[in-house]
């Protein structure tokens, strides 16, 4: 495979199930947030936009550079959920596939959510894990993009079923696609209004 991208609400387990793919395949990992610290020119009109923008081109770079290095099983994740729309636009013609992590049962991840409060760090919204959950859960799969629910499974078990689905996955690499409504996604830039 040559990009195995992971996506889906806060507290869902993404970086969890992220690292251990990362190492089950002896890929790359890719974390928007390793994007080094940089200082936003005074004359920005939209910091938000502008500093989505540079992490993901710089996601972007990145993955790009490990694969021309003849890396693959390149694991991506934590970009602006909107971005993951523009994933089999960007991608299209190569190995992908996009595990899509969501949970029917909704106090599992905020739990979980709870649980990386007190014991991991990290983002802490509680109100925001259910909205974010809904929406994710409720648009229609993209190319090469596969739903995992992870309600009542271990973090063992979700890894065993993803590693299941990517080994027998086929992906698609030539398909029409047309830019999904963003409405159907999320943003952590409040001046887009997806949240």
């Amino acid at each position: 495979m040559d990009f195995i991208f992971i996506i889906g609400p806060s507290a869902v387990g993404k970086t969890t199930l992220a690292k251990e793919l990362y190492k089950h395949y002896n890929g790359v990992y890719i974390e928007q947030n390793m994007v080094p610290e940089f200082i936003i020119p005074d004359d920005v009109e939209d910091i938000g936009i502008y500093e989505e923008q540079l992490c993901w081109e710089n996601t972007l770079a990145q993955i790009k550079f490990f694969y021309d290095k003849g890396l693959r099983n390149i694991v991506a994740l934590d970009f602006d959920d909107i971005r993951t729309r523009e994933l089999p636009k960007i991608f299209r013609g190569f190995d992908f596939i996009t595990l899509k992590l969501i949970s029917s049962d909704i106090n599992q991840i905020k739990q979980q959510m709870i649980n990386r409060n007190e014991n991991e760090g990290g983002l802490f919204i509680p109100e925001y894990v259910e909205r974010s959950n809904n929406v994710i859960k409720s648009r229609k799969l993209l190319p090469n993009e596969v739903e995992i629910d992870v309600a009542g499974k271990s973090k063992e078990e979700v890894l065993a079923e993803s590693i299941r689905i990517i080994d027998a996955f086929k992906s698609e690499k030539d398909y029409v696609y047309e830019l999904d409504d963003e409405h159907n996604y999320l943003s952590w830039v409040q001046s887009r209004k997806l949240y």
